[in-house]
């Protein structure tokens, strides 16, 4: 027999539980948050996938098991809103996740003249209301826009942005370099927590700008990039408020448009479905979960961190 040892639980001095009920007293107000804003909610919505709660039918509530889940399968709306946001994803997070890092690394830069003023300026932009900043976009890419304007002054025949259903993702995504300030500041302070004496000692080796930035700056800089991507996955798979400031909600043109959490929005809100709308959120949550736990799977293999053997 091998014996099992225990480990005796050390008694908590009484400083030591006046510090944890300080520490409790302190997080309560987010614990309260927490519970009454986010679990107890999805909770109940996880419930109500189970059941036939519609505001709009005046049938008594009752548990229908999974017939949500059956009308999930065979709803061709969802699939396809499913297939925008993932369309929109492929050319949106590189973008998002490429070109804040190159700029911070612009701006970063102490050979470029105004580098202060070049980050007060790409931050500035992220402050403006998004609302207000889509009907900016709105203007400028009309048929008679700034920017088709430009395009034709320099003989490039400019498409119909917001009117052809195989320019519009492109014209949403140019519409996200408006808000990629915040990105960038993420990115800048990441640069600047690099220690000098890494690129000092890659100096001494004789390592240029191009294998400095591939062997100090992008390891160094992995943990922030993944911090990034993950923000971008969350925030891409919520994407919809500029479609529904834009287009009203009707997924034009010719329903490229029409993103999955703008078709989960109008079922609980136009609709009113609300179990079928909490069964379209699942489904959103699920899929958000399961990308997110494979990118923290995939990330052991190029994410470094400096306390990390």
């Amino acid at each position: 027999m091998t014996a099992i040892r225990t480990r005796r639980r050390i008694p908590m001095t009484l400083m030591a539980r006046r510090e944890a009920r300080h520490g409790y007293l302190f997080i309560l107000p987010w614990i309260i948050g927490f519970l009454a804003f986010t679990a107890i909610p999805m909770a109940a919505t996880f419930v109500f996938t189970f059941l036939n709660i519609s505001l709009n039918q005046q049938e008594p509530i009752a548990f229908v098991g999974l017939d949500n889940y059956r009308r999930l399968l065979g709803d061709e709306q969802a699939w396809s809103s499913l297939g925008v946001t993932f369309r929109f994803a492929l050319l949106w997070l590189p973008v998002v996740i490429v070109v804040p890092f190159l700029l911070a690394l612009a701006v970063n830069s102490k050979s470029i003249r105004g580098s202060s003023l070049m980050r007060v300026l790409l931050f500035m932009p992220y402050v403006v209301p998004f609302v207000a900043s889509a009907l900016i976009w709105q203007n400028m890419l009309v048929d008679n826009g700034w920017v088709n304007r430009a395009l034709g002054w320099i003989g490039i025949s400019p498409p119909s942005w917001l009117n052809d259903p195989t320019w519009v993702i492109p014209g949403l995504v140019m519409m996200g370099f408006w808000g990629l300030g915040a990105g960038i500041i993420i990115n800048l302070a990441g640069l600047r927590g690099i220690p000098t004496e890494l690129y000092d000692a890659a100096r001494l080796d004789g390592a240029g700008w191009w294998r400095q930035l591939r062997h100090v700056t992008i390891p160094m800089m992995s943990p922030v990039l993944f911090y990034t991507m993950i923000l971008a996955v969350v925030e891409v798979m919520q994407y919809f408020l500029v479609p529904l400031v834009l287009f009203n909600g009707t997924g034009d043109p010719a329903g490229a448009t029409r993103f999955f959490n703008l078709y989960l929005y109008q079922t609980f809100f136009t609709y009113q479905e609300m179990s079928y709308g909490s069964t379209l959120a699942w489904l959103l949550f699920v899929i958000t979960l399961v990308v997110t736990l494979l990118l923290f799977r995939v990330s052991r293999h190029w994410v470094h961190y400096a306390g990390e053997r």
